[in-house]
């Protein structure tokens, strides 16, 4: 009996998204099957559970053979063995480097070292991500610390170019490689109730204004570490809480510029000097690695939470921390404009976006 056939052939390389997705979460080939099993794909295309064991183990070989190319997603581009089209291309990248926020939200700051990779097994039973796919986020966020971490230029627009990743996705790991190389403190229970999208927030604020390369581009590291001159500087700025007239003085004009403005307005007299003595402590010990690092410890303790306690809302830290920068402009015998609103303007910034009324 004559059996016809129709047969194409062609050389572009077969990918099922799906199927690359159960493969970055860690997905064993078998457990992959029982997925797509279950979400009907054996009715939709006809096919026996042999075939679709076949093609999953084919895909998953495709995929573990692309990934030494990930590693380096600009010789994908240039490769020869797997004709995928650009714009497949771009979605295996992005994919790639994805990472889940709470695997990050526990990494984030701590060294991306061997010592850490030794917590994975932890990290991955705490957050239900698969052991393999916690591994695979790790080394991708050490591999990309380890390319710009020596690259002179933009941090996000470095990372952009040698791993093609898309604007919202570079700086995210432009924050993760910014709080790796300052060691932030992340992990107190304090800090618990921040996401990570809150502490990359706050890095793109620090990157942008509080780096050498918030001043001047052609530097090396520029957007890793932090301005030491800059840091120096804010020592400067302790004049507001040393001098008893200036403190009385800064008080006055905010109280005045509050007055009948807030249902708060008694507990932010009562508290004005707590509250400026707290923020700027904590530009004069930023010459610390060690308060560097609890950077948001401080703010936390030493702000948000006083004020949370005392029950501001949200507009009530808006307009409080607007007056109080702003009224600074006005003292007669302060002079640190410059540095007070390069200070400052990051603080407001990082405190809106951590304080949840």
């Amino acid at each position: 009996m004559a059996v016809e056939l129709d047969v194409f052939v062609g050389n572009t390389t077969i990918m099922d998204e799906e199927v690359y997705q159960l493969w970055l979460d860690g997905y064993t080939v078998n457990d992959a099957v029982k997925v797509r099993m279950e979400g009907g794909v054996l009715e939709e295309c006809e096919a026996s559970a042999d075939v679709l064991l076949s093609d999953t183990m084919d895909q998953y070989r495709t995929f573990h053979m692309c990934e030494r190319l990930l590693h380096s997603p600009t010789k994908l581009a240039n490769q020869l063995l797997f004709q995928i089209p650009p714009h497949r291309q771009a979605i295996l990248i992005e994919r790639y480097y994805a990472f889940d926020d709470a695997f990050v939200r526990e990494v984030l700051g701590k060294k991306l070292s061997k010592g850490t990779k030794k917590d994975l097994d932890d990290i991955s039973a705490k957050t239900s991500v698969t052991l393999k796919s916690c591994r695979r986020q790790f080394d991708n966020f050490k591999r990309v610390f380890k390319v710009v971490e020596e690259l002179k230029g933009p941090l996000v627009e470095n990372i952009r170019q040698h791993f093609l990743l898309s604007d919202k996705l570079a700086r995210d790991y432009a924050a993760i490689v910014f709080f790796a190389n300052n060691r932030f403190e992340t992990g107190k229970r304090k800090l618990q109730y921040l996401t990570f999208q809150d502490f990359a927030f706050c890095a793109g604020q620090l990157i942008n204004n509080w780096t050498v390369g918030a001043v001047d581009n052609l530097v090396d590291d520029m957007d890793v570490d932090l301005d030491k001159e800059f840091l120096q500087e804010l020592k400067e700025l302790k004049i507001l809480i040393t001098d008893k007239d200036l403190l009385d003085q800064h008080k006055s004009l905010v109280c005045t510029a509050l007055r009948g403005k807030t249902k708060a307005f008694n507990e932010m007299e009562a508290n004005f000097k707590n509250l400026s003595r707290g923020l700027v402590n904590i530009a004069a010990k930023l010459t610390n690695t060690k308060d560097v690092r609890d950077f948001f410890i401080d703010l936390v303790e030493k702000f948000i939470e006083p004020c949370r306690s005392d029950r501001w809302t949200a507009a009530d830290m808006r307009l409080y921390l607007t007056h109080y920068t702003n009224s600074a402009h006005i003292l007669d015998t302060f002079k640190h404009q410059v540095v007070w609103d390069r200070y400052m303007g990051v603080i407001k910034s990082c405190i809106f976006k951590m304080y949840h009324d």
